[in-house]
């Protein structure tokens, strides 16, 4: 390069190669979506080409490269192919090598000329052997600053990109609050807030446009794929296209008014809920667009803030830059705004992909599969809803909970079950594949009633994915009128108000008591044993459940509202059915027997009605709730009665069905209107004793199935094994267990079931078959001794986790129970010792750092005490455990604000036992929900269907047979309904009320 260069229209390209140097270095570094940035992506091209058709005519002419960029002239040249190039394919994901290439090219072509123009000499001679002599020194000098200045542009701009990714990921982590909200007048905008007692809030906490969220199929100009599956998925219909929720929430406007549903609007109804419209009754604008809308592409990818784990909405949702650009009528104005998309997509998925979205998925989405009710909502107090998020980040399947049963291969999240990698050509696809949007779960409901086809195939598939599995596991030949005993767990904590299962999340996986039994022979496993049966005789057959690919609770969501349960049918070789558990009325169509096991809660009001019309505004009290926790087992006791005609042999086939949603709720939200037989209703925000007949309109309402559906129910998994049967005198073969390596984990199974339950002898004798069979097994041992510490017997399980630590020294949970075992006799240092080792291989499992912290308050070591439990609350700000330590702690210290302050968060969350007395009418009146109750229990054959249970459209009204007492583990059969009489384990109650709610 020669001073030349520094005149006329040279000097001009040169400060326009410049120039477009430090348009790069902007745009490498601020990815922002603005107009002015997509102005420099636009200068960036038009620069580039103009100064490289420029330079081709200048090698063209004159044969030769300028002086000095010789070596440079190679690289440039790939540049401006490749850019010419990239204004043609665009830079999305499969083309992002070619912009890296583009890239890599311009630097390399680029710094051997900075470098250059920076140590050729400018001086007088060469001024002077230039033609414009002296008057070349002053842009000789102005070159210089030129260069100095691009170079850290450019240097500036690669520090700024390598930290960027760093500090993004920071500034949008999702983080617990330290200060835990007392009340929800504390949480989102508080009740001055325009969405309260919604969580959920706008940047600028006020509305925005209702069509921000009502443009989805502008996303699908790029996006078709993806559209597509979203466009089927329930997220999609979760607004009042959903028939089940638009009668929920049209009933609770009706009884409560509009401003406590905005608690459920905002994650359900955001085109109709953050436009301000949501005062309005909804039933005034259900045939809106908006009211029609569902959750829409930006109703999660606008969201760029989530304030804590909490659940209830707690997000903030923003009306991104340019979105009115991208869905403007004029096609020209589209087509500019998709083309500058394709050339730089950095601002677009910087905007809508938060680093939460693929790093915190879990506790993204949190946000709204988590929630809790208070005052504003309930007019009661706090209780926990629906928890799909804390039963996963306590397991083994998040990889932070140290005290699991099981661990997968590899931890994962939300995302990795629900959003699986689909083949794709998006132009999001990494690898030639995307996350799936249609965010298969478990609602069939849905796509049956909208007719589609692949949504249903997906959820189907998914539901039948080996999620769980049932096993025929065992036989019992036990004498019936056994009556079971039941206190409190060893260890016993304080429970949550929740209308969900706890699980690991407490010290006992949510059990509270302990249920005495006498150690039975149980033959298992069935297949392997091979017993068999004599005609006449009762035996008790072992049915377990197993979560194996389910990362929460079994089932999750709203588990008041679908029908989860087993049904074990026993068959002899004469085609006989000779025990029914779980059966279906009306061929399949009808409702599930009262008498099956199921997996739900049931929730009943303040007058014991039960909430069957997802009114969970008016729980007030449990009568019952169990689910299955991930990777964890359910043990169900049947009682099967073999007949003195019975066949050669018995088949039994057990099975997990599922159907969304349950009948009742399925038959009154499509149809249920109040009984007009019915004059005397008495119903509050507290309660509803109405009466209700399915017989209304179907004719409007919501999807394309315009009458009551027939919900399908699908089989989840299936277990079958057949026995022999010979004469009530023959000899039996030999009652004799298979105890082996291949069965170790269905013995395992078997008593974590047993565990889960309370009934400590029972599991403790079949985890002392899983150390038989597999002595190397250190979770045999550990699991003995859980059952031995639930029952107080701390040397036995000291004993049990040495054997353990023998075997594998680093194991977590070994040194988490030997340091309940430790604290147990006093030894405060060894227990610490073991909790630290825990804490340490798992620093997010607060029950571990709980029982640290209550260790070192027992030691009077409060400060250090209190650093535990503050990393506890760091997870879960509602944790009950924490809140009531950190009161003693704080009372210790004399620290009385702070004190009080806890003892108000204990109180908020803690569970009111009072409430349990509403379920004593409630349980009398329905035996075999008062069986399902029970942690030990036999299930029988079904329970004839009442006369009007079979038809759709009959008044449902619960029968007021007095109750028998519950089928206790191996009672004599059920017969007829005896005289009521206290049950040994019933809640004492007020005087009966009448029970008019439906089943």
């Amino acid at each position: 390069m020669s001073a030349q260069m520094l005149s006329g229209r040279r000097a001009w390209w040169l400060a326009g190669f410049f120039l477009l140097l430090l348009n790069s270095a902007y745009l490498g570094a601020f990815a922002t979506a603005s107009a002015f940035y997509y102005a420099q992506v636009t200068l960036h091209i038009v620069g580039g080409a103009v100064l490289g058709v420029t330079a081709l005519r200048f090698l063209v002419r004159h044969r030769a490269v300028p002086d000095g960029w010789g070596i440079a002239a190679g690289p440039l040249l790939v540049a401006l192919v490749t850019g010419a190039a990239l204004t043609w394919t665009g830079a999305t994901r499969p083309w992002r090598w070619l912009l890296y290439t583009h890239i890599a090219a311009s630097v390399l072509g680029v710094l051997p000329v900075l470098l250059g123009l920076l140590v050729r000499p400018f001086g007088r001679r060469a001024a002077r052997e230039s033609r414009l002599g002296d008057a070349a020194l002053p842009g000789a000098t102005l070159m210089r600053v030129a260069v100095v200045v691009t170079l850290v542009a450019m240097v500036g701009s690669i520090v700024y990109v390598s930290r960027h990714g760093a500090v993004r990921r920071a500034s949008y982590r999702i983080q617990n609050p330290a200060v835990v909200p007392t009340s929800m007048f504390e949480e989102g905008a508080g009740p001055n807030g325009p969405f309260f007692p919604s969580s959920a809030n706008t940047n600028r906490n006020g509305v925005i446009p209702s069509n921000f969220f009502m443009t989805s199929k502008d996303c699908a100009r790029c996006h078709k794929e993806i559209y597509d599956e979203w466009n089927e998925s329930a997220h999609h219909f979760a607004s009042f296209n959903n028939q089940w929720y638009r009668k929920s929430i049209e009933y609770m406007q009706d009884v409560v008014g509009t401003q406590p549903s905005k608690w459920c609007a905002g994650c359900h109804d955001h085109a109709v809920f953050f436009n301000g419209r949501f005062d309005t009754p909804i039933k005034q604008q259900i045939d809106t667009p908006e009211a029609q809308n569902g959750l829409s592409c930006t109703s999660c990818h606008a969201i760029t803030h989530v304030g804590s784990s909490m659940g209830n909405g707690d997000f903030v949702i923003e009306y991104p830059p340019l979105h009115d650009l991208a869905v403007r009528d004029q096609p020209l104005l589209r087509w500019a705004h998709d083309k500058l998309l394709a050339l730089d997509p950095q601002p677009h998925r910087e905007t809508f992909m938060k680093p939460f979205m693929t790093e915190q998925t879990s506790e993204y989405c949190s946000s709204c599969h988590k929630v809790h009710l208070d005052v504003p909502v309930n007019g009661y107090r706090w209780i926990r809803g629906f928890n799909d998020y804390d039963n996963w980040q306590a397991s083994g399947v998040s990889g932070m909970g140290a005290r699991a049963f099981y661990y997968p291969a590899k931890s994962s999240g939300c995302g990795d079950c629900h959003m699986p990698k689909v083949a794709s050509t998006d132009p999001s696809a990494k690898d030639g594949r995307h996350k799936s949007h249609r965010f298969a779960a478990a609602n069939t409901a849905l796509p049956f009633v909208n007719g589609h086809a692949n949504q249903m195939k997906a959820v189907q598939s998914f539901l039948k994915d080996g999620q769980v599995s049932v096993d025929v596991f065992g036989l019992v030949r036990t004498p019936g009128g056994q009556v079971l005993e039941e206190r409190q767990l060893a260890g016993a904590e304080p429970r949550l108000n929740s209308t969900f299962a706890v699980g690991e999340e407490s010290m006992h996986f949510g059990a509270g008591s302990a249920v005495v039994t006498t150690p039975v022979e149980v033959v298992a496993p069935l297949d392997k044993a091979q017993p068999a049966l004599r005609r006449g005789e009762s035996v008790r057959l072992e049915v377990v459940v197993r979560t194996r690919k389910v990362g929460h609770f079994f089932p999750g969501g709203t588990v008041d509202g679908h029908e989860v349960w087993v049904e074990l049918e026993a068959v002899d070789s004469k085609g006989r059915t000779i025990m029914h558990s779980g059966k279906v009325a009306d061929e399949g169509r009808g409702r599930v027997e009262t008498g099956a096991h199921f997996y739900k809660s049931l929730m009943l009001d303040a007058e014991g009605n039960p909430i069957n019309k997802r009114n969970a505004w008016a729980a007030r009290s449990v009568a019952y709730v169990r689910l299955v926790p991930p990777g964890a087992a359910d043990t169900i006791h049947y009682r099967l009665d073999v007949p003195p005609d019975a066949g050669d042999t018995i088949t039994l086939t057990a099975r997990i069905n599922y159907r969304k949603f349950n009948w009742w709720n399925t038959q009154w939200a499509f149809a249920g209107v109040r009984d007009p037989q019915h004059r005397d209703v008495r119903l509050s925000k507290d309660y509803d004793n109405g009466r209700w007949v399915f017989t209304g309109d179907t004719s409007k309402v919501s999807g394309k199935v315009k009458e009551i559906p027939n919900l399908p129910i699908t089989v989840m998994a299936e277990s079958r094994t057949t026995l022999k049967v010979v004469d009530a005198t023959a000899p039996l073969p030999t009652d004799a267990p298979v105890v082996t390596q291949a069965v170790r984990e269905r013995w395992n199974d078997y008593g974590i079931g047993l565990l889960l339950q309370g009934d400590l002898k029972g599991a403790e004798a079949a985890f002392l078959k899983v150390t038989q069979a597999e002595p190397g097994y250190a979770d045999g041992w550990v699991n003995v001794a859980r059952a031995r510490l639930n029952e107080g017997n701390v040397d036995g399980a000291t004993q049990m986790l040495q054997r353990a630590l023998t075997i594998d020294p680093r194991l977590a949970k070994t040194h988490f129970f030997l340091g309940q075992a430790a604290r147990a006799l006093g030894d405060y240092d060894t227990a610490i010792t073991h909790l630290r080792e825990a804490a340490r291989q798992y620093p997010r499992d607060r029950v571990v750092r709980n029982q640290l912290g209550r260790v070192l308050f027992l030691k009077r070591q409060y400060a250090a005490a209190i650093t535990e439990f503050k990393v506890a609350l760091d997870v879960d700000p509602e944790d009950l455990q924490a809140h009531y330590n950190l009161m003693l702690c704080y009372q210790g210290m004399g620290q009385t604000d702070l004190a009080a302050r806890e003892r108000t968060l204990y109180e908020r969350f803690k569970a009111d036992e009072s409430a349990q007395a509403i379920t004593g009418d409630f349980r009398r009146l329905n035996p075999d929900d008062n069986n399902e109750r029970q942690s030990v229990h036999e299930h029988r054959t079904f329970t004839p269907f009442p006369a009007d249970a079979a038809s759709s459209g009959q008044t449902t009204v619960a029968t007021s047979a007095p109750a028998a007492p519950p089928t206790r583990l191996g009672s004599a059969p059920r017969r007829a309904a005896a005289p009521a009489r206290p049950t040994p384990l019933a809640a004492r109650a007020p005087s009966p009320a009448k029970v008019e709610s439906p089943e």
